[in-house]
């Protein structure tokens, strides 16, 4: 009962009597259930869910919680049940132990695996009950209190998992007491030598740095009782061991750089006085505009306000202040858990809380845009972390996202729908490229087009979490679209062979196609003819024997006189060769590349001859009459070697509605240029015309389209 003191001390402070009976029933039942269990350190296991209860305890989170903190082991380690639980303290905190339990029962083949498993699974119990994730966080706490019990190996395991996965957690939750302690104990663990002279230095540093500190104190106060006013604290705001080191890691920055800027903090009684402390500090040492930022006006994405400012102290040495109420203050040291009873009490949602909520939807989409738990701890791992831009809407609101977003990251954000269908982008009111990167204060409007689609190359320059597994998610729906709608076209290619369509085949027919194949359905089946899995020719000869066609009908001929129609539009399962670049009007054939879809050549391809005789895999194409589209292509210019010439050679290019997308130049002679470069045309008479053009300016010595490559493409 000795343990159980401490705790109730801490208690008292805010709960009344019967809450912490019920406490301390919860106490009394974790007991006896972790009776002769002991941990790494030798204590007895009931001093670890006590702990956990304790750090909850004070930030005074409700009595449901302490209790789900002090029984949160005792489903998963001993004999105590969900049931018993709900029974004696009911399903509130009975789901609350459940989902703390619930984040580590299961193994892997990988850490990694495991990890972003286990990730995923906090994340949804989060969406749940923000709760489960603060009792983690509090027993992530302990564990790092007393790491030093545990090896070596699994020491640097968690220490990393803490640095990487519940620091950013804690921050993006605004719990910046949490964070710093995670940090500090994560880097002591993982590298004890840099941590020890690290350590070792600001010490030393401390008793250099605190004439000049007072000094500047004692400046600050002075200029607050000029202007009648009174601060409830100022302080001066040393930066914790880790933030420290990833400065000097991240930035190449010297111990000294790090350390020359003096850091203080003040505390006041309402907003209005932020403003006018920030004007009296102004007043006192000049402000380096552009380090000058109001969290108060806009906050961050973890709810934290303050007023940042950097000023040019004495003697020139720079001041890092932050302003703001003790409202403020407690939100940024604690944030989703300040003042929880007063919020939960009252059935509203405090800002932070708010702010919480919408993010874990926003990460319930991205995880139901991804194929695996890799795959979802990469692309919310981007949202973690702290950096933002703040740019505005036309209509005025206020939207952070991670720095370096995109135009394309904006849309996203907006809705999914309004990033799928954007083809451009205004920032400030003028047009820029969806690949430009966003700055604070920024108007950003999307220009969408009901036509359009994600781009695959949006992937190499996106930076959101939200974005890269939407469009990921597109990108695969489409190409099972696809690949579906491409199977069933070869499948009926086949069939006409045998003077038969799929319209003609009976769906009991269907049915044991997709039966024998041991799919899911006759889609799942053209998915896999569409992208090369399967043979569409298989198929047909399996569909023609189940319509009772005699064998004699059966003959197959080398090249079929009916072929697929090309419109140019096709996406990732038509695949047009980058070796002979075909485009409309060429005569074309293609093959099923396994795994991929259909590849499509000029029919004189030297990659494509070897198909050419396999009925199996050729497939023999033309294009649609009316194929609209830029295609490129490939061609060989030999060019003087003239001041202005290459230049005249882009402008003749311009001037027949051509792009060139790719260039090469190489000095053969000292006359003449080797000029090879990729260009669009439309068909064979858009070539024919460019062609033209290029040949009459008097620089060019020859042009001509680039044969095809004599090296296969990879089956």
């Amino acid at each position: 009962m000795i343990e159980f003191d401490l705790l109730r001390t801490e208690l008292a402070h805010y709960l009344d009597d019967q809450q912490i009976k019920i406490v301390e029933e919860a106490y009394q039942l974790a007991v006896k259930a972790h009776k002769g269990q002991k941990r790494h350190t030798g204590e007895p296991y009931i001093t670890h869910p006590l702990a956990v209860a304790k750090i909850l305890a004070e930030i005074h989170m409700d009595h449901p919680t302490i209790i789900a903190a002090i029984l949160h082991d005792v489903i998963e380690d001993t004999y105590v049940v969900k049931q018993d639980i709900t029974a004696q303290f009911g399903k509130e905190i009975a789901d609350l132990v459940d989902g703390v339990t619930k984040l580590t029962q299961i193994e892997f083949e990988t850490r990694a695996q495991a990890q972003a498993e286990n990730f995923r699974k906090m994340v949804m119990a989060m969406a749940r009950d923000i709760r489960v994730i603060l009792i983690k966080l509090a027993d992530r706490l302990h564990n790092m209190r007393t790491i030093e019990s545990l090896p070596r190996k699994k020491r640097r395991r968690i220490a990393k998992e803490t640095l990487e996965i519940f620091a950013p957690i804690a921050n993006r939750l605004g719990m910046h007491a949490f964070r710093v302690e995670f940090e500090d104990l994560g880097f002591a663990t993982l590298y004890p030598m840099r941590y020890r002279i690290l350590q070792a230095a600001v010490e030393k540093a401390h008793g250099n740095r605190q004439e000049m500190m007072t000094f500047i104190n004692e400046q600050i106060e002075k200029s607050f009782k000029n202007f009648n006013l009174r601060a409830r604290s100022l302080t001066s705001r040393e930066k914790h061991l880790y933030s420290i080191y990833k400065k000097m890691h991240e930035k190449h920055l010297s111990f000294s750089e790090v350390m020359d800027v003096y850091g203080f903090r003040v505390i006041v009684d309402k907003v209005d006085t932020c403003y006018r402390v920030l004007g009296i500090l102004h007043n006192l040492y000049k402000p380096i505009i552009q380090r000058f930022k109001d969290y108060i006006a806009i906050p961050k994405a973890n709810s934290y306000q303050s007023l940042h400012t950097t000023l040019f102290g004495p003697y020139g040495v720079p001041i890092e202040v932050q302003i703001r109420t003790e409202e403020m203050h407690k939100m940024a040291e604690y944030g989703i858990s300040a003042h929880w009873l007063y919020k939960t009490e009252k059935s509203v949602l405090g800002e932070a809380q708010q702010r919480a909520q919408e993010w874990l939807k926003s990460v319930l989409e991205i995880h139901d845009s991804s194929k695996n738990s890799l795959e979802f701890i990469e692309n919310v791992k981007t949202d973690l972390f702290p950096d933002e831009v703040y740019v505005f809407t036309p209509k005025g609101s206020i939207l952070e996202l991670p720095a370096g977003s995109t135009a394309v990251d904006f849309a996203y954000a907006i809705h999914s729908d309004v990033g799928n269908t954007c083809v451009a982008a205004k920032l400030d009111r003028r047009l820029a490229p969806l690949s430009t990167p966003l700055t604070n204060g920024q108007q950003v409007e999307i220009i969408t087009s009901a036509g359009a689609r994600p781009n695959p190359a949006w992937l190499s320059f996106i930076v959101t979490g939200k974005a890269r597994s939407t469009i990921k998610h597109f990108l695969k729906k489409q190409q099972r679209d696809e690949s579906m709608e491409l199977g069933k076209r070869l499948v009926e290619k086949s069939l006409h062979t045998f003077g038969l369509s799929i319209a003609k085949i009976a769906p009991e027919h269907l049915e044991s196609l997709v039966k024998t194949a041991k799919l899911d359905s006759i889609n799942h089946f053209y998915e896999e003819v569409g992208i090369g899995n399967r043979s569409a020719l298989l198929a047909a000869k399996q569909l023609a024997k189940l319509n009772d066609l005699s064998d004699k009908t059966l003959t197959i001929e080398p090249t079929s006189p009916y072929s697929l129609t090309i419109t140019g539009t096709e996406g990732v399962v038509v695949i047009f060769a980058k070796c002979c670049r075909p485009i409309p009007g060429d005569p074309i054939g293609g093959y099923i590349k396994p795994g991929h879809g259909l590849m499509v050549h000029v029919e004189h391809c030297p990659a494509l001859a070897e198909y050419q005789h396999d009925p199996e895999k050729y497939v023999s194409l033309h294009w649609e009459k009316n194929v609209q589209g830029d295609f490129p292509i490939d061609l060989s210019v030999s060019i003087s070697n003239q001041r202005g010439s290459l230049a005249s050679l882009a402008l003749t290019i311009s001037e027949t509605d051509s792009n060139i997308s790719n260039i090469n130049v190489e000095e053969f002679d000292g006359r003449y240029f080797a000029v090879n470069l990729t260009i669009t045309a439309r068909d064979r008479i858009h070539l024919a015309r460019i062609l033209r053009k290029i040949r009459n300016n008097k620089n060019i010595v020859r042009v001509m389209r680039q044969k095809p490559k004599l090296k296969k493409e990879k089956k």
